[in-house]
């Protein structure tokens, strides 16, 4: 985006060194002179470093109405920030990521129901991933903000509603909330122990004013839309970290990204385990055939190791009678069943939760 956006949002003087500007501004070693000229500083561009002010310009097409509010936005978007070297951390931190970042333009009075229905989703989406030991923090009005008193009491007072409605225990983090607006910080902790900021929900005055948003009033004047930053797990990158220790990477069997590998004994019955795979697939799950000429059990200990979930082992036996010896992760014994019956209980335990 040009720079022109960053520089009217704000971004452009607070958070400058940690975006990656295009093109580069490397000086010159010559006589210590600038590459670009005066000229091309003025036409900029710079990577995304967060997706707020991009929505903001997709909120602006157009005239508004009260009755259009709210506006929900929502984008797995990809961000580049310019983490020091030493701060980054396998997927924890990272320079290239992904949220899945979502704006809500709304009315004032639409803020309590709009913070509600993002509560519900959020400890919907947590606990089906294995997350209930949440810390909340209602962060609010720091010593220097902008927006009235008026607006920051209305804003606390709808977002603390929304907690206490939902029956959730929180903390108050006095004076933690942005410059721009009250929040929620939602705090887990990964299997070591660390603790990680994922989810979030903040109200914005700021930006809609700094970027001219508005919209047409039941008065017939303009007004400024509230703006709901909101996001669920965060960044991808770090959010998937922090499943695969937290599970040691014993990944339910929903989510595993391999469910299942049909391993061969011998090569006779290839075949079959092409058929296996093609039943299982045909029924929606993932799934690996592994036909190498290597031995059952360094087939077994491998994917043991890869931590898939199961595995269906073929040989000459089960092409025979149509059946597969099934074993799963962590259990040293092994099951017999019928392909069919194998194959339709595998689906239906794999069907997400959601």
């Amino acid at each position: 985006m040009d720079k022109k956006f960053w520089e009217a949002s704000g971004h452009w003087e607070k958070y400058r060194d940690g975006m990656f500007v295009v093109p580069d501004e490397t000086p010159s070693m010559e006589a210590g002179k600038p590459i670009l000229s005066a000229k091309a500083f003025d036409h900029l561009m710079a990577l995304k470093p967060m997706n707020c002010p991009a929505h903001v310009q997709i909120f602006k097409q157009g005239i508004k109405s009260y009755r259009d509010l709210p506006i929900r936005m929502a984008e797995f978007g990809c961000c580049h920030r310019n983490e020091a070297h030493g701060a980054l951390h396998g997927l924890m931190r990272v320079r290239q990521f992904t949220q899945d970042d979502a704006h809500i333009f709304a009315r004032e009075d639409q803020i309590y129901s709009e913070a509600k229905i993002f509560l519900d989703l959020f400890f919907k989406v947590y606990k089906e991933l294995g997350f209930e030991n949440i810390i909340i923090k209602l962060a609010t009005r720091p010593e220097k903000r902008v927006g009235t008193d008026e607006q920051w009491d209305r804003a606390e007072k709808a977002l603390k509603d929304a907690l206490d409605q939902q029956g959730l225990a929180y903390t108050i983090a006095e004076g933690d909330g942005a410059f721009y607006g009250p929040k929620y910080e939602f705090h887990i902790k990964d299997a070591i122990g660390r603790s990680w900021t994922c989810g979030t929900f903040q109200l914005d005055y700021n930006l809609p004013e700094r970027l001219d948003a508005n919209y047409i009033g039941e008065d017939g004047a303009r007004h400024r839309p509230v703006m709901l930053h909101r996001a669920i797990l965060g960044s991808i990158e770090r959010f998937i970290g922090i499943l695969i220790e937290n599970y040691a990477g014993k990944l339910p069997l929903w989510l595993a990204p391999v469910q299942c590998v049909v391993a061969t004994i011998t090569n006779d019955a290839d075949a079959y385990g092409e058929e296996v795979t093609a039943k299982l697939k045909a029924l929606g799950l993932r799934v690996e055939l592994d036909k190498r000429n290597e031995k059952i059990n360094l087939k077994v200990r491998e994917h043991s190791l890869q931590k898939v979930p199961v595995l269906f082992v073929v040989g000459a036996r089960e092409q025979t009678e149509q059946k597969v010896a099934i074993r799963r992760l962590g259990s040293d014994g092994q099951t017999i069943l019928s392909l069919l019956e194998a194959a339709e209980s595998l689906a239906s335990e794999a069907k997400p939760p959601y």
